[in-house]
């Protein structure tokens, strides 16, 4: 391939296709099979073609931008949001995308006033709720969507997750198989649970099923950020149940201080990033939140919406657990 500025040309003939079956992948137009598109794809990446972006807008009455909608809320924990747009951004790049980030809290209107126009192609949801009020407006905007998370009606939609119902359950399995009879889940803020967001309410009931499936005594308490709320709420429920000898944290924020606060013979198992829980000491047994991979995922399936594909309504990462030094036999 001589070298210089890749045309839509040198692609057609890496490709094997006409230049105008290239024209048609970039723009959407026609419908062109999945194997052909990824052929012209992976040309496209092997060439570093870059189409420019007014022309290709102008062709196919796209902007070539997508928005990422993640309203900063009470009680969310910051770190683990920007991974998830940072892996939605890069995941975006690699298509050729760029990411609209809308961080306020403006409900239905918010996506109606994004969607609207030619401001963006399609839309990515974060923090979604049980009974989500945005649900509705995303059945009936033009727009394809994808949420990053999982609301109790999910008909219509396109979801992906991780499964936080069975990563609850994971934890008590382990804790149990490992002789503790009483645990304990500390999870969100309780104005996330007061929201119903979808992934701390399946999170506790997947605990609580599992500790009822082996017999456990079980025990769930909203936990705040600060240390002394933290060891205010941990004090409490050690005084209350002094057989308590397993816990679960799900929550980033205050996992240094329900560390802190626990008595060192103690087991605990987070739901965080794995660099979160080898940054402690002793290293947490831990679920991995695939911040990354959910991301990328998102924007996937997006993509394929985008181009005419009818991807998988609900795409649920299975959980996995890695245990570490801070869970031991009781």
């Amino acid at each position: 391939m001589k070298k210089g500025v890749v045309t839509i040309a040198d692609v057609a003939r890496h490709a094997g296709v006409s230049v105008s079956t290239v024209s048609y992948v970039l723009s959407g137009k026609r419908t062109i099979s999945a194997s052909t598109r990824a052929r012209v794809h992976a040309s496209i990446r092997a060439l570093g073609f870059h189409p420019h972006a007014g022309a290709r807008s102008l062709a196919s009455n796209r902007s070539s931008v997508i928005a990422l909608v993640l309203p900063l809320r009470q009680g969310m924990h910051l770190p683990v949001l920007m991974q998830f747009a940072t892996a939605v951004v890069t995941s975006a790049r690699s298509h050729h995308h760029d990411v609209l980030l809308v961080t306020a809290d403006e409900g239905p209107a918010g996506l109606r006033r994004v969607a609207a126009g030619a401001m963006v192609d399609g839309l990515i949801v974060m923090d979604v709720e049980m009974d989500d009020p945005r649900v509705p407006t995303l059945r009936q905007l033009a727009r394809p969507s994808v949420l990053i998370g999982l609301p109790a009606d999910s008909a219509g939609l396109t979801c992906v997750d991780l499964d936080f119902h069975r990563a609850g359950a994971i934890c008590v399995d382990h804790l149990a198989d490992l002789g503790h009879r009483e645990v304990a889940l500390l999870g969100a803020p309780r104005v996330v649970y007061e929201r119903d967001t979808g992934f701390a309410h399946r999170t506790r009931d997947g605990f609580l099923e599992a500790a009822a499936r082996r017999g456990l005594v079980a025990f769930t308490e909203p936990c705040e950020e600060d240390a002394a709320t933290v060891r205010a709420t941990v004090d409490a429920l050690l005084l209350k149940h002094p057989g308590l000898t397993g816990f679960v944290v799900h929550n980033e924020a205050a996992v240094a201080h329900v560390q802190a606060a626990l008595p060192r013979d103690t087991s605990i198992v987070a739901i965080c990033p794995d660099e979160l829980a080898e940054r402690f000491s002793p290293a947490l047994s831990s679920v991995q939140i695939p911040a990354e991979e959910l991301g990328r995922q998102a924007v996937d399936l997006l993509m394929t919406k985008l181009n005419g594909g009818e991807p998988a309504s609900l795409t649920m990462l299975p959980p996995h657990l890695t245990v570490r030094a801070s869970s031991g036999p009781h």
